[in-house]
């Protein structure tokens, strides 16, 4: 790997980039950590998206669905770089091909766009769910080499990022000057979904989980995986992942951190592995196929709650210099922000003492 090649490319004042999915979670915080650099951002939103995490924020929106290659091709005319953030991320789809025609579809267009503008840098957000588990499982944090077994990528998101991470590496393999950053559980400010990861933190603070299971979580700062995409894009070799992570946590850990910063109690009972796939199966079978509505308990989350998902991400933090707050932080980070933002039940807010 040539390192000193990719080195050498820096984002400067004034650059025209791409930001896809630039009002959601992840693509917010980026947004700003580019806005912060006086970079000019094209922010791609989707049809109806709630611009909310936007505001504040001096950008070009432009509105186009991934799947219509014609308009991404446009929002990527004259953009030096092009991040691509946007995703549907959920557990449960009524139409399971949406999945396959925004997650590969959108990205195929995004490439394309990519290429005819001429941009000199493609950061493709994908997922550390596309990799295997099985080190983790034998009390081994998995790295980028881990490649997963087919039959363990559950759900229409995990399998669509997996094929859309191989549509990536076929683009990087005919010349295409595009890195993959693989973010792990990331929590912070302006999750408005929220994504599942924040709809744990925030059914905590509702005081909605009264038990956890066994497993294990890579918890990482929203912010710090936005700065990692920027590092990516400035000093990652093409073609290669990098996992953004952070602390791996038991979620027993992760809700007693929430606990100890909010001065909420932390549940103590642990409920069976079995138990919680069995109620997630009879979930899925009454909600979601004879309801046609989002089952109250996913079976993709359960089947991850059942799952050890630790992570190394040394990759990262030695070749294009990532760093992370603690995992404390980012709980608290996110914590604060949920409680602002009114999404928690003021009966329950009425009896936090933040730590500090």
């Amino acid at each position: 790997m040539d390192t000193e090649a990719h080195r050498s490319w820096s984002l400067e004042p004034h650059d025209r980039v791409l930001v896809t999915g630039a009002a959601g979670f992840i693509g917010s915080a980026l947004t700003r950590e580019l806005c912060g650099r006086d970079v000019h951002v094209v922010a791609l939103l989707e049809p109806g998206a709630d611009r909310g995490n936007l505001d504040e924020v001096d950008v070009e929106e432009v509105t186009a669905d991934l799947r219509d290659a014609s308009a991404v091709a446009k929002a990527a005319d004259g953009c030096r770089a092009v991040f691509h953030v946007a995703a549907l991320y959920r557990f449960w789809a009524k139409d399971p091909e949406s999945f396959y025609a925004i997650n590969v579809e959108g990205t195929r267009n995004v490439l394309a766009g990519a290429r005819q503008a001429d941009s000199e840098r493609i950061v493709y957000t994908s997922t550390v769910g596309t990799l295997g588990l099985k080190g983790a499982t034998q009390g081994r944090p998995v790295d980028e080499t881990s490649y997963a077994h087919v039959d363990h990528l559950f759900g229409g998101y995990k399998q669509s990022k997996y094929v859309a991470e191989h549509e990536v590496l076929r683009a990087a393999a005919e010349g295409l000057p595009v890195m993959l950053v693989q973010p792990t559980m990331p929590v912070g400010p302006r999750d408005r979904g929220p994504t599942p990861t924040g709809q744990t933190v925030l059914e905590f603070l509702n005081g909605r989980i009264p038990v956890f299971v066994d497993t294990t979580l890579n918890v990482v700062d929203v912010d710090d995986v936005a700065h990692g995409h920027v590092l990516a894009a400035e000093r990652g070799a093409v073609g290669r992942s990098y996992i953004l992570g952070g602390e791996n946590l038991s979620l027993q850990q992760v809700l007693g951190g929430l606990a100890a910063v909010t001065g909420l109690p932390a549940p103590t009972r642990r409920v069976p592995s079995a138990l919680a796939l069995a109620a997630a199966q009879v979930s899925e079978l009454v909600e979601g196929r004879l309801l046609r509505r989002a089952p109250t308990i996913p079976l993709e989350a359960a089947k991850m709650s059942t799952t050890q998902m630790s992570f190394d991400d040394t990759r990262a933090r030695t070749e294009i210099g990532y760093t992370s707050r603690t995992a404390l932080e980012a709980l608290e980070h996110a914590a604060r922000w949920f409680a602002q933002s009114g999404a928690v039940r003021p009966e329950r807010l009425a009896r936090f003492t933040w730590d500090g």
